[in-house]
């Protein structure tokens, strides 16, 4: 039987970039979708109303698929730090950390039991959301190592994401309902560059 052959390194740069792009790609899609949703879902007060809001009733398609798309970004950086591979067992704990991310953002959408005042059954949603919060304060610094072999940059960066969620999540629990919508949309733009750094930064360290 002959052997297998092995991917050349143009098809491994190929990879990676696709899986980047995709990212980059999967998180305009969750902005655009929100966005949309902002506009089409009827009496919506984006500063007052959150995003889990806007994902019940008829429009809920809407914001679905903008996570699950968000969900795919997340997944498409677990699969590049898997690939590329800088760091020891914190990075595979990262890289494994992104991947668990993903389908946390896949089962809010998923689950639609965010903002349709509807209580029958297993309420898992504030579960998921403490999930969430407790990832994105650990997953920079367990990449944080290994992307100091790409750029010194890119430490600063995920220790920046990281110190920005961990002051600022916990004042959302916090905020009047009629300012939390646009609170919880920052925080969205924290995850956000987490994604753009985490994807720029691995479709560089494939050249290393």
């Amino acid at each position: 039987m002959a052997r297998p052959a092995h991917p050349t390194d143009w098809q491994q740069r190929g990879f990676v970039r696709a899986l980047g792009l995709y990212a980059i790609l999967g998180t305009v899609i969750c902005i655009v979708t929100i966005l949309i949703a902002d506009f089409v879902v009827p009496d919506h007060d984006w500063v007052a109303d959150t995003i889990s809001d806007l994902g019940a009733g008829r429009y809920e398609w809407i914001v679905d698929i903008g996570l699950y798309a968000f969900a795919g970004a997340l997944t498409a950086i677990s699969l590049m730090a898997a690939h590329v591979h800088l760091g020891r067992w914190s990075w595979s704990l990262g890289s494994a950390g992104f991947a668990l991310l993903g389908y946390i953002v896949f089962l809010v959408g998923a689950r639609n039991e965010y903002g349709d005042k509807d209580f029958d059954g297993t309420e898992i949603h504030i579960y998921l959301v403490y999930a969430l919060a407790l990832l994105m304060a650990l997953l920079p610094w367990a990449m944080r190592p290994g992307l100091a072999l790409v750029s010194p940059f890119y430490p600063r960066a995920m220790v920046a994401i990281s110190l920005v969620w961990i002051v600022a999540a916990p004042i959302f629990r916090l905020l009047p309902d009629d300012v939390d919508g646009a609170y919880e949309r920052f925080l969205g733009l924290i995850m956000v560059a987490l994604v753009a750094v985490m994807a720029r930064a691995l479709t560089l360290g494939r050249r290393l």
